[in-house]
């Protein structure tokens, strides 16, 4: 086998290390949002922490999953705690592990012939952590207290052995315990299947030839992410946009990036990013920084590794005590939901001044969180539900958007209604493509979805999601998208409109209908 194809060899088996462990977690999990929903990303790094591997996920997990690691494992080391073989470490602490206290980390050494060679991490969105609102992402949140449990860095398994006590800690703060408890062994079976397949790498290649490939898969990314930013026009480029951040009309802010191009090298700054606010909408530095890249990622042409090779092109900066760098105890359960999706939209407005031609129009913008809770009389046990609701995708220079997709930095899956009907109180009276809400242009915005349901017991209901007043941007004189828009039909017949930050009681047989926006059209029409 020639040097040239053992090294992409190794580095592309090693892509697929994480693909399996993505799919050993999703086929283990409990919760339909890890099993049917696929809201989860897993990665594979060398012995110093630098991202190797990842598998197409969440895209605000894995650029997040570079930050979270290095906060890890420098905690660890400041901690003097040390990582031996058969040791895994769980925290969802977002200081630390980079987006928000739902996205669980579990973290652990790979050991070949007594020698820490590699980490094998995983990132799950647990559906309830805690906290007062069912889901957990608390819309009146004025501090990360009011949203759920904090796990600081602690050894979930030691030399092999699951450690109940962590494990009954967690479950005592959660609404569906046997759920969660599911979900973290899933993730600690994942970790398991990373760390085997990585010594088999080794048992078949030889560990320097592994350890070779790595540097090499590394290296290549970091080549040809710079090529491909050498080609953009040099110079900076500015664009700003807004994100609603409560429920009143002045509840809003201004988000302003500016992008520098030069020298091979992409440098995305806020200057004057808002000051954390006590709202949920403050994103630590490791969402700020997994948006940033991502939009940067998604506008090179030639199929760029996602990995350390990448990341070391783009610099990412904002304030500290900024909304976009938030610090403790800042609520941020929606920084990782709704701001990420504003700061990929002002760095793609802001390039497509660079790029003409190669940018399309803003996508739906919301993740469109629903969450929902309470007694389910069927069982008399707690339950919680979490899901976000898909949108339209910008017109694209040459082509309509889709309609009815997951964009930017969200890549789930739905939850089925058969599994959603099963699992909850819950009986859905509708899901189809929102007609028409997509905006007009040479080419078309995609449309948005209609998605609605009633509930058979009383529940809570939580939603947490943006463009309700300021709709996706067109292009090129292109039309913007629908805003979105939430109602609640009660058994009534009363209706209500709800804001983008709301917490409401649902009685048996009201109706939620959730309508999300449509994307930006594309050139005049």
């Amino acid at each position: 086998m020639s040097a040239v194809v053992g090294w992409e060899v190794v580095f592309r088996a090693t892509v697929f290390v994480a693909e399996e462990m993505g799919a050993s977690l999703r086929r283990s999990a409990l919760s339909p949002n890890i099993r049917e929903r696929a809201d989860h990303s897993c990665a594979v790094a060398d012995a110093e922490g630098n991202i190797v591997a990842q598998a197409e996920h969440i895209p605000v997990h894995l650029g997040s999953l570079r930050v979270g690691l290095r906060g890890l494992l420098r905690r660890l080391e400041e901690e003097g705690v040390e990582l031996g073989e058969g040791d895994m470490v769980v925290s969802n602490d977002p200081y630390l592990t980079g987006t928000h206290l739902n996205d669980v980390t579990v973290l652990a050494p790979v050991y070949y012939g007594g020698r820490l060679v590699a980490y094998v991490v995983n990132k799950a969105h647990h559906v309830d952590v805690g906290g007062p609102a069912p889901g957990s992402i608390n819309p009146d949140a004025s501090s990360i207290y009011e949203e759920g449990l904090v796990i600081p860095p602690v050894k979930l398994v030691e030399r092999g052995s699951l450690r109940r006590d962590v494990v009954e800690l967690i479950k005592a703060n959660v609404r569906m315990p046997e759920v969660a408890e599911g979900d973290l062994r899933a993730q600690v079976a994942a970790n398991l299947a990373g760390a085997a397949r990585v010594r088999e790498l080794a048992d078949r290649y030889g560990l320097a030839a592994v350890l070779e490939g790595w540097r090499e898969g590394v290296e290549y990314a970091r080549r040809l992410a710079s090529a491909e930013v050498s080609r953009w026009p040099g110079g900076t480029y500015e664009a700003e946009d807004y994100l609603e951040t409560g429920p009143g009309e002045g509840d809003y802010v201004r988000i302003r990036a500016r992008v520098s191009v030069g020298g091979g090298r992409v440098r995305v700054s806020f200057p004057d990013a808002p000051p954390q606010l006590p709202r949920p909408v403050n994103a630590v530095y490791g969402v700020t920084y997994a948006a940033s890249s991502f939009a940067v990622r998604s506008l090179m042409e030639a199929d760029v590794p996602v990995n350390e090779g990448l990341y070391s092109v783009i610099d990412v900066e904002a304030p500290e005590g900024s909304m976009l760098n938030a610090r403790p105890p800042a609520p941020v359960a929606g920084g990782n939901l709704e701001t990420s999706q504003r700061v990929v939209d002002v760095v793609l407005l802001a390039m497509s001044r660079a790029l003409p031609g190669r940018v399309p129009a803003a996508s739906a913008g919301t993740m469109m969180n629903v969450m929902l809770g309470g007694a389910d009389p069927r069982t008399g046990r707690q339950w919680a539900y979490y899901e976000t609701v898909g949108g339209g995708s910008g017109a694209r220079p040459d082509s309509d958007g889709v309609s009815a997709v997951h964009t930017n930095m969200t890549n789930t899956m739905n939850t089925p209604i058969e599994v959603a009907e099963l699992s909850y109180p819950l009986v859905f009276t509708s899901y189809r493509v929102r007609e028409g809400s997509g905006g007009a242009g040479r080419y078309r915005g995609g449309d948005g979805i209609v998605r609605s349901f009633r509930v058979t017991a009383p529940a809570r209901l939580s939603v947490l999601a943006s463009r309700f007043r300021f709709r996706p941007w067109g292009l090129e004189g292109g039309a913007p998208g629908e805003p979105a828009r939430v109602r609640i039909v009660r058994a009534s017949g009363r209706v209500e409109e709800l804001a983008p930050f709301a917490a409401v009681d649902l009685g048996p047989g009201d109706e939620v209908i959730i309508e999300t926006p449509g994307g930006g059209g594309y050139g005049r029409p």
